[in-house]
């Protein structure tokens, strides 16, 4: 019996749908259209790439997207003077500065520099305390498109025994607050954990952040469990260059109760969130209703 695939790309493009018809709403009865900025420095292949797809992503969803292009020798305090000037513009509900940054920037210093209101990767020192305290929050993107997706899998995540593998600022601890905030009993396991694969058989929702390609085989998956693969690795496979997750799928999907595949799993939610973000960012900057269904 294998496991239910959880198709992460038709759940994302649901939640753009979503937040489209919200700002279509807030266009009409309100006359506001909600703008995301994005900052790239240097020239990162990558991060062009991803860059891209967020501005087309928000201009089909109905906002304004700015997108402020640096070179990778800009000083510190001059993208300093960029993030202030993004602070200050009433066009702009939600700031994103692509990291990673160049070596000689401090990423702490500048993400902090953002306003938090503004901050919708949620990484403000700001965001993360009010996310670790249960009050309202900018919540990072990640983690809050695995946990729409196991909300909408599972219903109630009331109860269930949670691990997740991986401690990072990024992914692993917002995730253990987010379940924490859904009534989940919550372990947080990683490389020095022992016996880790006994930690996560006893996992009923087991979520996989540890960007180590397949390091979780199927049988430290609990029959049954609903697997969540954060990890977006590159392998090379019979002489091709692969795509794999955290979590060997193969071996995986015959014991999980449900699964996200790599890719087309947890990916696609992450810019879905970043767009519900803008969209919650503005509402709340205008004092109006958050958008329902697509916060924490």
């Amino acid at each position: 019996m294998s496991a239910t695939i959880i198709d992460g790309k038709a759940f994302a493009a649901k939640v753009r749908g979503q937040v489209a018809e919200h700002v279509a709403r807030l266009k009409a009865e309100h006359g506001i259209t909600p703008g995301l900025a994005v900052v790239l420095v240097g020239e990162d292949p990558a991060s062009q790439v991803y860059v891209r797809s967020k501005g087309k992503q928000t201009v089909e969803a109905g906002m304004n997207s700015f997108e402020r292009k640096l070179p990778a020798e800009t000083s510190e305090a001059d993208l300093l003077a960029v993030v202030q000037a993004l602070n200050a513009d009433p066009a702009v509900h939600g700031i994103l500065v692509q990291l990673p940054l160049p070596g000689h920037m401090n990423s702490d210093l500048v993400i902090n520099a953002i306003d938090p209101a503004k901050d919708v990767d949620g990484f403000h020192i700001s965001n993360v305390g009010l996310l670790g305290t249960g009050q309202k929050s900018m919540v990072p993107c990640t983690p809050l498109g695995c946990l729409m997706l196991l909300r909408d899998h599972l219903g109630s995540l009331s109860g269930l025994n949670a691990v997740v593998v991986g401690r990072s600022n990024i992914v692993g601890k917002p995730m253990a607050q987010l379940l924490l905030g859904d009534s989940c009993t919550v372990t947080i396991a990683h490389s020095r954990t022992k016996d880790l694969a006994a930690v996560c058989r006893s996992a009923d929702i087991l979520v996989a952040a540890v960007g180590r390609a397949e390091m979780i085989p199927g049988d430290w998956v609990k029959p049954g469990a609903t697997v969540i693969d954060v990890g977006i690795n590159r392998i090379e496979r019979d002489g091709k260059t692969k795509l794999v997750g955290d979590v060997d799928f193969a071996s995986a999907v015959e014991v999980a109760g449900a699964i996200t595949p790599v890719p087309g799993g947890v990916g696609p939610m992450t810019i879905a969130c970043l767009l519900a973000n803008t969209l919650t960012a503005a509402c709340r900057a205008n004092g109006l209703p958050e958008p329902e269904g697509l916060t924490a």
